[in-house]
């Protein structure tokens, strides 16, 4: 059964699949991995090489959230593969069919859908016959005993399900974004079908957003500096000059989860990235929710936030 988690901005975890493969530097102290072969749910570190023995669909767990017992009682928020990518190159489209079609199911709950991998989240979900599949899928996933027994998951004579509404309005589609390298990220979710698009900056490893600005003198045409005319420029702490990669764009984000590196090993974490971030938030419109600012032992706690970063906004 899933379980309730202490994830503050989620209220259930659901893992139809375990096992994952680290795609960025913010896999590095991966909690999953870690607990994943501290408990031997899988023998081998959480490469590429390993990913397809490491990474194992659960169709046990596929109609968990259909269930009306335990943390299934009442309406709650779901973190979809807590401990995996639901968009992991490893995971077949027929699957992930499946997982979509138990979400249109089990609509009295709100479904957080986060990836590393958003070029595939876009491929599938603007694939031509991706609505057509979800929908055949659901048939499978509400009978118990599949699709054309009449044994219907929910205790209907006749099996009469509803068309879903596309794209999900209950589904929120999520990217990861832990430093400047990754904001494109971003650019892929807006071209994702979604009702609700969000970004998780944790664990946040550097600023996302230039943190300052500096004037520089311009470039004439024979490429010698003007003393006389002067430009500001992002100026980034660890990059020293004018210019730098481009920030995240914050357009079309429904909200922005932000928080620091947990754990043994953690990376450092400035409290001006999360502010930054706050800024750009509130000037766009976009929820933001701060959930730790990271250490060995990170405070979750609003108490335990500066009083100025005590935000935890849920999209509208």
């Amino acid at each position: 059964m899933s379980q309730a988690t202490t994830i503050e901005w989620t209220d259930v975890s659901w893992n139809p699949v375990h096992g994952c493969s680290r795609v960025s530097t913010g896999c590095k102290h991966c909690y999953a991995e870690t607990l994943s072969l501290r408990y031997r749910q899988t023998l081998a570190p959480w490469t590429a090489r390993n990913a397809a023995q490491n990474v194992l669909l659960k169709p046990h767990k596929l109609r968990e959230p259909l269930s009306k017992a335990g943390p299934w009682k009442k309406p709650c928020r779901v973190f979809v593969n807590s401990m995996s990518d639901l968009f992991h190159e490893e995971i077949p489209d027929e699957y992930i069919d499946r997982v979509f079609a138990t979400m249109a199911l089990a609509d009295r709950h709100t479904f957080q859908v986060l990836t590393k991998r958003p070029e595939r989240a876009r491929a599938y979900l603007t694939a031509p016959n991706v609505y057509n599949r979800i929908e055949s899928a659901m048939c499978g996933v509400c009978c118990s005993k599949g699709p054309g027994s009449g044994v219907c998951g929910w205790g209907n004579d006749d099996c009469d399900l509803e068309d879903p509404e596309w794209p999900l309005p209950n589904v929120w589609l999520g990217v990861s974004i832990e430093n400047r390298k990754w904001v494109r990220r971003a650019d892929v979710l807006r071209q994702t079908p979604a009702a609700v698009r969000f970004i998780s900056a944790e664990p946040l490893l550097g600023p996302l957003i230039a943190p300052h600005h500096i004037a520089v003198p311009t470039i004439d045409e024979a490429g010698d500096e003007d003393p006389e005319d002067w430009e500001v420029v992002p100026f980034w702490d660890d990059q020293p000059g004018p210019g730098g990669p481009d920030e995240l764009d914050l357009t079309g984000i429904d909200w922005l989860i932000v928080g620091g590196e947990s754990g043994q090993g953690h990376r450092p974490f400035d409290v001006q990235w999360a502010r930054d971030l706050r800024d750009v938030s509130q000037s766009t419109g976009t929820a933001f929710f701060v959930k730790q600012l990271g250490g060995a032992r990170p405070g979750t706690k609003l108490e335990d936030l500066p009083e100025d970063l005590r935000i935890r906004e849920f999209p509208a």
